[in-house]
């Protein structure tokens, strides 16, 4: 009896498969619709109405009065209805329950009514399910002879009686448009159930039946109502900062969204050196060369592999920017051998350590901090440039130029002629020209200033009173009459007088000794230093030259004693 049962089981399992392949390889190959119902949604209610057909296996012993039982094996039943309503927690998990009736076939039928748990993997052109039910069986047992217990006298009847049941399998639904896609055919459903019937100990429909029977069903399921699915997980990824020179970190934050915050959520990373299990991962961009780079992120809630996203964030790695220098001279302008303060005025972008040099086209600079101290020594007059520099330690460099201009030193003035000391001639009445011993002094010092300085000379200027010139003027008009006559010229004598002196006396050369006179009302000589390079016409205008062919100079003779004679008494 077990080898028919599970012949049948076979029988039913490949009817099961043939219509299961084709519809599945089509569900495969069908492209996703976005929007469908069933691969959106899932119905809240499911009602199967169908056709069913029902091959059970199994023998009652029936207990006759001549004492040898006599056996009623049960046949297939080919025409039977099925209805199940199925009320689903979520989109896989229900409870169902199931009525079937399978009327009286030849001398056996069978209703049931179950209830149990279902679960379904709904796609979106089909939707497989399995289910285990549990609950009552009314079996037709053993027929029993016409007019016994009550029977007809011309009929047999049969002897029902309720039982346990217990029914396991699944089936395939296809999901149609039709009704807004509410409606599915129920291609198959493929169930082995188990039904025990007591029938009691009397004569003719009595004994236990246990029966093992395939079932298999197909019909229209109806989808009331909806579960929306949980709404899918997202990531999204940020990178702070996006823009970083070599050696900054970046930090990559996974941000979820409809995670279950009852489920652990795992993280992974890849690209661009990105690694951890967590929300965050940081990038350390010290071996990265300058540019754009991607980290891809993912999210699974828990161990449901269908909730899974991924997320993407991009940085870049700038490369290091070179330093920026100015520098400016302090004094730019300085004498020759003067120095001067160069300040250099640097920044590097990135912050990093910077290092001064100095050059400079003539003289010498020092230095290798923000300030530098130039020298001028041996330098030329003019412009000298310098030369910045400041260089960081990735080896980027930047210069500046500056310049110090050194001045030609002044022109020394030009030589004037000095005014010296002056003799006066008032107090010899008789000679009023003649270098008196008073005079001595200014002379020595004049001729002292004359050897001190060997290019220089000396002009010595004489001057008369206007007594002096009224006399002059009678005798040059006297003159004018007599040719022998002689004409005394007070301020030229005074000044060919005063040369003589210097020249018989002291020595000086007459070449470096110019007499002149002037019209200044005065009798005396005034002796100017005329050193190399001055125009004594132009520092002591308005004299004139002496024309010491005419005007020669008198000797310094003492004046001859006068003897006084008393009267004779």
């Amino acid at each position: 009896m077990h080898s028919r049962v599970l012949k049948s089981m076979s029988r039913v399992v490949t009817l099961a498969m043939a219509a299961f392949i084709p519809i599945a390889l089509s569900a495969q190959a069908a492209p996703s619709t976005k929007g469908n119902a069933s691969d959106q949604y899932a119905s809240r209610y499911d009602i199967f109405l169908g056709y069913s057909y029902l091959a059970p296996k199994g023998t009652v012993e029936t207990p006759v009065p001549s004492g040898t039982p006599v056996p009623l094996t049960y046949s297939a039943i080919n025409e039977g209805a099925i209805g199940s309503g199925a009320y689903f927690f979520n989109r896989f998990v229900g409870a169902v329950g199931e009525y079937a009736n399978h009327p009286d076939g030849p001398g056996d039928g069978a209703q049931t009514v179950q209830g149990g748990i279902i679960f379904r993997f709904p796609t979106q052109n089909i939707t497989p399910f399995v289910h285990a039910l549990v609950g009552g069986v009314r079996l037709g047992g053993p027929n029993y002879p016409p007019g016994l217990y009550g029977n007809p006298p011309d009929e047999y009847a049969h002897a029902y009686k309720w039982g346990p049941a217990l029914t396991v399998g699944g089936g395939l639904d296809y999901e149609t448009p039709l009704l807004d896609h509410h409606l599915a055919i129920r291609l198959f459903q493929a169930d082995y159930e188990y039904f025990h019937t007591d029938f009691g100990p009397q004569d003719y429909s009595g004994g236990r039946a246990n029966v093992n029977a395939a079932r298999l069903s197909a019909g229209i399921v109806f989808h009331v109502g909806s579960i929306a699915p949980p709404p899918p997980v997202t990531l999204s990824c940020s990178a702070n900062p996006e823009s970083v020179f070599p050696g900054t970190s970046v930090t990559i934050t996974a941000t979820p969204g409809n995670l279950n915050p009852k489920a652990t959520p795992a993280y992974s990373w890849s690209g661009s050196g990105a690694s951890g299990t967590g929300a965050t991962t940081t990038i350390d961009t010290g071996s990265l060369a300058p540019g754009s780079y991607t980290v891809q992120g993912t999210v699974k809630e828990g161990n449901k592999a269908w909730q899974t996203a991924t997320c993407s964030a991009s940085f870049t790695v700038k490369a290091f920017e070179p330093p920026t220098i100015s520098c400016t001279a302090n004094p730019d302008t300085i004498p020759p051998g003067g120095t001067s303060t160069i300040t250099s005025t640097a920044v590097s972008p990135q912050g990093l350590p910077l290092t001064y040099s100095y050059s400079a086209s003539a003289g010498e600079i020092t230095g290798n901090g923000a300030t530098a101290v130039y020298s001028s020594t041996g330098a030329p007059t003019g412009a000298v440039g310098i030369t910045c520099k400041v260089s960081d330690n990735k080896g980027n460099t930047a210069s500046a130029d500056t310049t110090v201009t050194i001045q030609a030193p002044p022109a020394p003035p030009k030589p004037t002629t000095q005014a010296l000391c002056s003799i006066s001639f008032t107090t010899d009445k008789r000679r009023p020209t003649r270098v008196d011993n008073e005079a001595k002094a200014c002379l020595d010092q004049v001729a002292i200033d004359l050897q001190q300085q060997p290019d220089a000379k000396v002009v010595v200027a004489g001057e008369s009173d206007a007594h002096e010139k009224e006399i002059t003027a009678r005798e040059e008009k006297y003159a004018e009459r007599h040719h022998r006559a002689h004409v005394e010229y007070f301020a030229a004598q005074r000044a060919v007088n005063t040369k003589e002196y210097l020249v018989t006396d002291k020595g000086i050369d007459p070449s470096r000794i110019t007499a002149v006179t002037n019209d200044s009302d005065g009798q005396q000589v005034l002796d100017y230093l005329v050193p190399a390079g001055a125009d004594f016409n132009t520092d002591v205008p308005g004299t004139t030259p002496v024309n010491e062919t005419e005007v020669k100079p008198v000797k310094r003779e003492a004046l001859p004693e006068r003897h006084h004679h008393k009267a004779a008494k």
